[in-house]
């Protein structure tokens, strides 16, 4: 298992195109990758569920990444998420 903290410096926070490309990246790996905000969780490979953590500017988010490619992933996640939000 991998896990980062990642905070949104984006000023619309997370928000729908950036997150559908987002999504296109986590598809690219087998690993099962979550988000945590708070209490609540989403898949990061279902947009409903990751738009309905209204994620906004300044909130830190806990990404966790399992499964047999999770390096690559957690790498490739965490550099999209530095360079898009």
């Amino acid at each position: 298992m991998k896990q980062f903290d990642f905070t949104v410096t984006d000023e619309q926070g997370i928000h729908a195109r950036p997150a559908g490309l987002l999504i296109k990246e986590a598809k690219n790996f087998a690993s099962g990758i979550t988000v945590f905000k708070g209490d609540k969780s989403a898949d990061m490979k279902k947009l409903l569920a990751l738009m309905g953590l209204g994620i906004k500017k300044g909130e830190t988010i806990t990404v966790r990444v399992e499964g047999e490619d999770e390096e690559q992933a957690a790498a490739a996640i965490e550099k999209f998420l530095k360079e898009t939000f």
